[in-house]
C-alpha cells in the first residue's frame, strides 16, 4: 500500500516517529517545532497562539472573485490596498456568455489595481496560481486567495483559498480569525516510478483522507528522505490537489532544490531553509511510498473516488456501474447514457484528453507529455487531446525547447493559459462522453454539461503522462507505465524562466495607489443589495433539502457560464442551486416576499419582531471551491441560515458567517426529515447571539406538526456573531 493514514499524535525524533503514547506530555511544547507554527506565529497578532489572528503577506483573486471583494470593501472604507494584491484573468478570459461582461469586469480590475495600488495579470498571461507560484511565493510567507487551490506549500509558503470577505478583511486591515490548527506530518520515502507523476500521488493521497475527514481543516506538513527525490514542478503538482483533501493550509521542507528554484526565479535571496525541529509533535501521520505510488485515475464524481489504473481495468464494469448509479441519483439524469458503453472488450474508449491549469499546465508536466506523444499521432477518431501551459514563462520555455512543436504535430490543440476546464468553461464534452484531464476537480457537472437539459457528460481525474499515453493509443485508457519506454521525472530537472512577457502586458502598482484614478464600471457590475440587521426571532423556511452524503459549492451556484454574472448579485442568484433544486430559487423569492411584506408594515397580523426568511437543509455542505456566491447568493435571496450535520470546509461556513447567516449545527438532522415547505421557528435567537450561547431552543413545523428540535452554533467568535448581529460583513464594517 503506498499510503497509510494514523490518526493519533507522534513525535518526530531522529528523522522518523514515535507515538505521543509511549512518550507522555511534551506535545504542547513539540507543537512549537513544526514548520507550521514558525510561519503562524510570525504572522499571528493576537498574543495568543490558540485563537490566532492572521495578516497575510500577499493576496491573490481571479476575475471570478476580485469585482466583488473590492465591491465589499469598497462599501466598507476602502482607501487603498495596504498589503501586495494581484488580479488576475483567468477565469473569464475565454467565455462568451453575457456579451461584454468579461471585458467589463477586467476594464474594472486594471482601474481598482491603478486607484488602489494593486498588480494586474491581464487575459491570457498566466493562471492565478502558476502566477503566485513565480512571483510570490517564498518560505515563511503566508498567502490568501479567493481560490480555494490557493496552496503554495512547495516553496515553504503556506497559503489558504478563502471566500471573498476574508480577502476583504484584509483589505481594511483586519485580520484572519481561526483555531490554531492541528498539524499532520506527510511522510514522503522512495521515489517515484517513471510514469507516475504528481497526479497520481495526489489522487492516492487524497483518495485515502477525504472520506474519513483525517486532515480536515489541517495543516499538512511534507518531510521525509522522498521530498529530494522530487522536482519543485512535481512538488507543487502534489501540493495543489491537496486542497481536495479539505486541509487548511500545506508547507514543505525546503532545500538546494528550493533554493535553486527561487534563484532561478529572480528570488533567490527569499529563500529560507525549513525543516521541522526534533522533537515536533504532529497530530497525525501520513506516509507515502512514493515508489509504491502506480498510474492513477479518479472517477466521476469526486477526486477522492480513486483507483490504481490497473485496478480499474480488472474491474471496469462493476465500477463504470458504480458511476450510473451515481448517475441517477446525485444528478437525477434517468436513462443517461451509460459509460459501460465504451468497454471494448479489455478495454476503455475515452473521448477526450486535457492537461490544463494549475495543476497540470506545468512545464514538467507538459514536457512529459510532449516526449511520450514526439513522432506520434493521436489519430483522426473521435479522441482529442488539449493542453493548457499554466503562464506564459511556461508557455514560452516550451516554445523554445520546441515541446508544443511536438504535442502539435501529434494532433494536439495548444491553449492559453486559461482555468475553464477546471470549471466548465473550456472543452465541455459531448454529450455522453469521458474526458480525462489532468486538472483539480471532477465534480458532477463540473465539465460544463447540463443535466437539467438533458446532457451529462463525465470527467475522471488522471496524471499528464497516462493522460498522454492513452493519447498515444488512439483514446483507449492506458497508464503510462503500460508503455514500454517512458520518460523518467528527474529530481534536478528545471526550466528557464523568462518574464519579458510579463514585463510587457503585467500592470506592476503595488504600493503606488492614485487615487484621482476612476473606477470603470461596466453595466453589469453592481453594489450588493441591502441586508437588514438579525431581528429579535425568526420564522424560516426550507427552500432546498438536500441529503447527499456531500453537497460542493459548485451544486450551490454552479461554475461555467454563470460565472460572467459573478459581478452582478442580483442577477447570479437567479441561478443559485439550481442544477441541484430546481426549484429554489422561485421557492426564496416567495418567502423573501412574505419578509418584504413584514417590512413594509403590510403583514399586520404577523409580530414586527420576528423575521421571515429561508434556510437549507445539507447533511454536509460546502466541499470544494471558495468562492463566496455559493452563500452570498442564499442571502440575496433572503436567506438566513443553514442547517447541516456539518460543514465540510472551514472557508465555506466562514462565508455563511460573512454573509449574515447562521451555520446551524444539528447532527441528528438527517432523522428529522426535513423538507421543502418545511418552517422553523426560532425564538430568542437574537439575544442569544449577543451573549455567549451556543445551544437554541426551536420548533419545526411540518405539515401542521409542531416538534421541538435543538440547534447548536458551535465555536462562533465574539465578531461572528456581531457579523450575523448586524447582517453581513459589509453592515458590521459600516457599523
Amino acid at each position: 500500500m503506498s499510503v497509510s493514514v494514523k490518526r493519533e499524535g507522534f513525535f518526530y525524533r531522529n528523522g522518523g516517529f514515535a507515538p505521543a503514547r509511549s512518550e507522555p506530555g511534551g506535545a504542547a511544547a513539540g507543537r512549537a517545532k513544526t514548520m507550521a507554527y514558525s510561519i503562524l506565529s510570525t504572522h499571528n497578532r493576537s498574543g495568543d497562539m490558540s485563537r490566532l489572528q492572521i495578516q497575510f503577506d500577499a493576496m491573490a483573486s481571479h476575475d471570478i472573485t476580485y469585482v466583488g471583494i473590492i465591491q465589499t470593501a469598497r462599501a466598507s472604507g476602502l482607501e487603498s490596498f495596504p498589503l501586495p494584491y494581484v488580479l488576475t484573468n483567468c477565469h473569464n478570459s475565454l467565455c462568451a456568455v453575457g456579451g461584454t461582461i468579461n471585458e467589463d469586469d477586467h476594464l474594472f480590475g486594471l482601474s481598482a489595481a491603478k486607484k488602489y495600488g494593486g498588480e494586474f495579470v491581464p487575459a491570457h498571461q498566466a493562471v492565478i496560481h502558476s502566477y503566485m507560484r513565480e512571483r510570490y511565493a517564498a518560505p515563511g510567507k503566508m498567502i490568501l486567495g479567493s481560490d480555494s487551490h490557493t496552496r503554495y506549500g512547495a516553496y515553504g509558503c503556506m497559503a489558504i483559498g478563502e471566500g471573498g470577505p476574508e480577502l476583504a478583511r484584509q483589505l481594511l486591515k483586519k485580520t484572519y480569525d481561526i483555531p490554531y490548527p492541528p498539524v499532520v506530518a506527510i511522510h514522503l520515502t522512495g521515489s517515484p516510478r517513471p510514469g507516475v507523476g504528481p497526479q497520481d500521488v495526489a489522487l492516492a493521497l487524497v483518495g485515502a483522507t477525504f472520506q474519513s475527514g483525517a486532515v480536515k481543516n489541517a495543516v499538512l506538513e511534507f518531510l521525509g528522505p522522498g521530498v529530494a527525490a522530487l522536482s519543485m514542478d512535481y512538488r507543487s503538482g502534489i501540493d495543489v490537489m491537496t486542497t481536495e483533501s479539505t486541509c487548511l493550509s500545506s508547507v514543505w521542507c525546503t532545500d538546494e532544490r528550493t533554493k535553486a528554484h527561487l534563484t532561478a526565479l529572480g528570488r533567490g535571496d527569499q529563500y529560507r531553509a525549513l525543516s521541522p525541529a526534533d522533537g515536533a509533535y504532529y497530530d497525525g501521520l501520513i506516509e507515502i511510498d512514493l515508489s509504491a505510488v502506480e498510474p492513477m485515475i479518479a472517477l466521476p464524481f469526486h477526486p477522492s473516488n480513486a483507483y490504481p489504473i490497473r485496478e480499474f481495468k480488472a474491474n471496469m464494469q462493476d465500477l463504470l456501474h458504480q458511476v450510473d448509479v451515481d448517475t441517477a441519483e446525485r444528478l437525477g439524469v434517468k436513462n443517461s447514457p451509460s459509460l459501460l458503453s465504451k468497454v471494448q472488450g479489455h478495454t476503455f474508449q475515452v473521448d477526450q484528453g486535457v492537461i490544463a491549469g494549475c495543476s497540470g499546465g506545468t512545464y514538467q508536466n507538459l514536457k512529459r507529455a510532449a516526449e511520450i506523444l514526439k513522432g506520434a499521432s493521436t489519430g483522426s477518431g473521435g479522441f482529442w487531446l488539449s493542453c493548457y501551459p499554466g503562464s506564459m514563462p511556461i508557455h514560452l520555455e516550451l516554445t523554445k525547447n520546441g515541446y508544443l512543436a511536438d504535442l502539435m504535430t501529434a494532433g494536439c490543440s495548444i491553449r492559453s493559459c486559461f482555468c475553464g476546464p477546471c470549471f466548465g468553461a473550456g472543452d465541455v464534452p459531448a454529450n455522453g462522453c469521458f474526458s480525462i484531464r489532468h486538472s483539480t476537480r471532477n465534480f458532477p457537472n463540473r465539465e460544463g454539461s447540463k443535466p437539467g437539459d438533458g446532457q451529462i457528460s463525465y470527467v475522471a481525474l488522471m496524471d499528464a503522462r497516462s493522460i498522454a499515453a492513452t493519447a498515444l493509443n488512439g483514446g483507449i485508457l492506458t497508464a503510462a507505465d503500460e508503455l514500454e519506454a517512458v520518460p523518467a521525472d528527474r529530481p534536478d530537472e528545471s526550466w528557464t524562466y523568462d518574464d519579458s512577457a510579463y514585463k510587457s502586458r503585467v500592470y506592476y502598482g503595488v504600493g503606488k495607489p492614485r487615487p484621482e484614478e476612476p473606477l470603470v464600471f461596466g453595466p453589469n457590475i453592481t453594489d450588493w443589495p441591502e441586508q437588514i440587521p438579525l431581528p429579535e426571532n425568526l420564522l424560516l423556511t426550507c427552500c432546498a433539502a438536500i441529503y447527499d452524503p456531500v453537497t460542493t459549492t459548485d451544486e450551490l451556484i454552479p461554475s461555467g457560464e454563470t460565472s460572467s454574472y459573478r459581478s452582478n448579485p442580483i442577477k447570479l442568484s437567479q441561478f443559485a442551486l439550481s442544477r441541484k433544486c430546481p426549484k429554489y430559487v422561485s421557492n426564496a423569492q416567495k418567502v423573501q416576499a412574505e419578509e418584504t411584506k413584514r417590512r413594509s408594515g403590510a403583514a399586520k397580523d404577523f409580530p414586527v419582531d420576528t423575521g421571515i426568511g429561508s434556510f437549507i437543509m445539507a447533511l454536509k455542505p460546502g466541499d470544494g471551491s471558495a468562492r463566496e456566491q455559493a452563500a452570498s447568493c442564499q442571502r440575496v435571496l433572503g436567506g438566513c441560515a443553514n442547517v447541516a450535520a456539518e460543514y465540510a470546509t472551514k472557508r465555506y461556513r466562514s462565508n455563511v458567517i460573512n454573509w449574515g447567516m447562521l451555520p446551524f449545527i444539528a447532527k441528528d438532522v438527517k432523522d428529522w426529515n426535513i423538507q421543502e415547505g418545511d418552517s422553523l421557528c426560532i425564538p430568542g435567537i437574537k439575544a442569544l447571539l449577543e451573549g455567549d450561547g451556543e445551544e437554541i431552543d426551536a420548533t419545526l413545523i411540518q405539515e401542521g406538526k409542531q416538534t421541538p428540535v435543538r440547534l447548536t452554533l458551535p465555536g462562533l467568535t465574539r465578531e461572528e456573531r456581531d457579523i450575523i448581529l448586524a447582517g453581513c460583513l459589509i453592515n458590521y464594517y459600516a457599523k
